[in-house]
């Protein structure tokens, strides 16, 4: 049984990394990302070098709201949280691929050995899995929209790209769990 578990896990979180490539390494991203137009984009870039060089790679808000003027500037609006990194690299950065391989059969591993906990057959596994990975997806990027009012398009986007991604790993999970003994034998059947 471990050994189809952690099979299970390591081919959920598998089809997990292809799930994402599909949402986000191919044009579908369009869906959930804004483009500014080229000129905007490189006034932006040399804005941000020159304004935050010194405090180096982090989460900006923008404007600070630690501030009185931050606060009166953050109200009046435009608002950003800018994930910004100081140093470049590459659109498709073979170390993250790589990375990101590892760390989706992880999370397919440990979702795996989650369901182990739960009795029963395959139908309560997937249920226990969707069930999870909803409530993951809604706390987690539903949560951005409504407490930092992220962009509503990406988080759904994002939510929905996470939930299939997620339940996929754990009905694979599910279902290699399920093994020889839930197989009805010859000798299970009744001849009328």
């Amino acid at each position: 049984m471990m050994l189809r578990t952690i099979l299970g896990g390591l081919l959920g979180g598998f089809a997990m990394f292809i799930i994402g490539f599909l949402f986000w390494g191919t044009p579908l991203s369009a869906l959930a990302l804004s483009r500014a137009d080229p000129q905007a984009s490189a006034n932006l870039q040399a804005a941000m070098a020159q304004a935050l060089a010194r405090s180096g790679t982090g989460v900006y808000v923008i404007p600070d709201p630690a501030t009185a003027q931050g606060t009166i500037l953050y109200g009046k609006g435009p608002v950003a949280m800018l994930f910004y990194n100081n140093g470049g690299f590459p659109v498709m950065d073979g170390s993250s691929l790589i990375g990101g391989l590892l760390l989706a059969l992880a999370t397919g591993v440990l979702i795996a050995l989650a369901l182990r906990f739960v009795t029963g057959d395959f139908n309560s596994r997937a249920r226990v899995s969707i069930l999870f990975a909803l409530a993951t997806v809604l706390w987690l990027h539903i949560g951005q929209a409504v407490f930092n009012h992220a962009p509503w398009g990406y988080s759904l986007y994002l939510a929905l790209s996470d939930l299939v991604a997620l339940s996929v790993a754990g009905l694979i999970a599910a279902k290699l769990m399920e093994g020889r003994a839930a197989k009805p034998s010859a000798s299970d059947s009744t001849l009328h």
